[in-house]
């Protein structure tokens, strides 16, 4: 265990103590003055992150039991009806966004995110890094040196990695407010994740961003209603304060991927004003928020195989078209959802899997979607040409304010539309996605490509969710076979036979077992995957 000790300008109450080890250069990241400014955040932030989280579950608990039903507030009326109200412009790095890419900030991945044409790369600390020691901390250092242009690296096999000219603008994305980060405490307790990767990012980097030209810039994940964004806009201003950086430049970009910040999208971006960029459609992770909040409810709620939740869906129509309009009536990016496809060897497969993504991201941009995320670079063209099929020479589509579209809460909440169609096939690739995604995250890698798709934790979600929701709901599928425990259980030996036998590196797929049954097996449904993963398991191994 190591303590910072030297003074230092932030004022702290309690000092953070590391709890992993100290690894080749850790110690330019995790240097005393970026420990205490951890210490200032988290000692400010803890007793409102703890209250905003009481209230999520209390809240929760009333969704999941019906007493109450996702809706627009009252009480905030006032700022969705307001129509004066607008965000600051785009800030530099950040006017045209035509083509994001995604993926965790491991030194590969950096280059080549960087490199690949994209302009902008989603660095993820959240959905796509497993959160060991390692990979949090590698990460900021990968970070660290790709903003200085210091990542010049040649692997083993000869193939050298270095960053090109005009490369892509870094937005990490940190993780959620609901997760710690166990490697580092103060007094004991584990520090906040959020502000763990939020912290030593921009004490790190803001400046030189700045000075390069860009900025301090985030994807802020799994909000579920306006005051979260509230506490994200006062760390914001405490970190300006503290760095001496000017008020308004850190600049976030909110991922509305819970059914509840859907009702409160005006009102997210209200709270951020000044530090507020824009919005994006985190498909995946909506899709679960949905099955976790409703899918104790009964059979009505019960969504089909998860390869027939497209994009056209009503429901899912209804929460895009209602975020493209939010966005440009305040002068917001609205960027679209994840493209999971990654290329195949079979040409006829590629071209068919190619041919998906452009038909997405044609519908995106005809939408009105001033860009969109892709998960691997040989799909940067093809986001490009849709959006540029569209918008041409202009860096967005803001002027696009939709006041066509009207969307009601009955809308956003109408599951029926998606049909109820579960299928054997359905139940047993949920369970294969679980296990193998689990079985890799364990051993450090939080982004799988799994049968042509990129998989991450809000896909694995969606998997774990379903399996518990037909289960509990007693849903009968296709074959006229209910789905109960023991049918899961029977998918779940055959898929393990199965991918033990294609993958001799599937070690932890006991752990993963032991994971899956505990998440998606019980009577109740734990809230996240990774939590529950990340105390019992990934903690005491990384």
């Amino acid at each position: 265990m190591t303590t910072a000790t030297r003074h230092t300008p932030f004022p702290t109450t309690g000092r953070v103590e590391i709890h992993g080890p100290l690894r080749d250069r850790y110690d330019e990241i995790l240097t005393p003055d970026a420990l205490d400014f951890l210490a200032l955040l988290d000692n400010t932030f803890a007793a409102d992150r703890r209250q905003l989280l009481d209230r999520r579950r209390h809240r929760r608990a009333r969704l999941t039991d019906g007493t109450e039903t996702p809706h627009f507030l009252p009480e905030t009326a006032a700022i969705r009806d307001d129509p004066t109200w607008r965000v600051p412009p785009p800030p530099p790095g950040l006017l045209d966004r035509r083509v994001e890419i995604t993926g965790p900030p491991d030194r590969r991945m950096t280059v080549n995110a960087l490199n690949s044409g994209a302009k902008v790369w989603m660095a993820d600390f959240e959905d796509a890094t497993a959160p060991t020691w390692d990979n949090i901390i590698g990460g900021q250092l990968n970070l660290h040196d790709a903003i200085r242009r210091r990542i010049d690296f040649t692997t083993d096999t000869g193939r050298r990695y270095r960053i090109a000219e005009d490369p892509a603008t870094i937005v990490p994305r940190p993780r959620g407010w609901h997760l710690v980060e166990k490697h580092l405490r103060i007094d004991g307790r584990p520090v906040s994740a959020s502000l763990v990767d939020f912290g030593l990012h921009v004490f790190h980097n803001a400046t030189r961003l700045i000075q390069d030209g860009s900025g301090p810039y985030l994807y802020l994940p799994k909000l579920e209603n306006h005051r979260e964004a509230r506490l994200w806009n006062e760390v914001f201003l405490l970190a300006q304060r503290a760095l001496g950086l000017p008020p308004g430049t850190i600049r976030a970009t909110v991922l509305i991927e819970t059914i509840t910040a859907a009702f409160e999208m005006d009102e997210i971006l209200h709270e951020l004003r000044d530090h507020a960029a824009g919005l994006n459609a985190g498909r995946w992770d909506y899709l679960f928020s949905l099955i976790r909040t409703l899918g104790g409810r009964g059979a009505d709620v019960v969504l089909p195989d998860r390869a027939r939740l497209t994009m056209t869906v009503p429901f899912m129509r209804a929460y895009t078209e209602l975020l493209v309009r939010t966005c440009h009536r305040r002068g917001a990016h609205a960027i679209g959802g994840m493209a999971a496809v990654i290329p195949s060897r079979d040409p006829d497969a590629n071209r068919e899997a190619l041919a998906q993504v452009r038909q997405d991201k044609d519908r995106e941009a005809t939408d009105g979607f001033d860009g969109s995320w892709v998960a691997h670079p040989a799909l940067v063209p093809v986001c490009g040409e849709a959006f540029t099929a569209v918008l041409g020479d202009r860096p967005h589509q803001l002027h696009r304010t939709r006041d066509d579209v009207d969307v009601t809460a009955d809308q956003l909440l109408d599951l029926g539309g998606a049909g109820r169609e579960v299928t054997r096939e359905g139940v047993r690739s949920n369970v294969g996605v679980c296990l193998r995604y689990l079985d890799a995250w364990l051993r450090g890698s939080g982004a799988v490509a799994i049968h042509g798709l990129m998989e991450d934790a809000a896909t694995a979600e969606i998997a774990r969710a379903q399996l518990w929701q037909w289960i509990h709901t007693a849903t009968t599928l296709t074959d006229g076979t209910t789905v109960t425990r023991d049918l899961v259980g029977e998918a779940l030996r055959a898929e393990l036979d199965v991918i033990r036998a294609e993958n001799p590196e599937a070690t932890r797929l006991d752990a993963a077992v032991d994971i899956l049954t505990a998440t998606a097996l019980g009577p109740t449904m734990p809230d996240f995957l990774t939590p529950h993963a990340y105390a019992h398991h990934l903690t005491t191994h990384r």
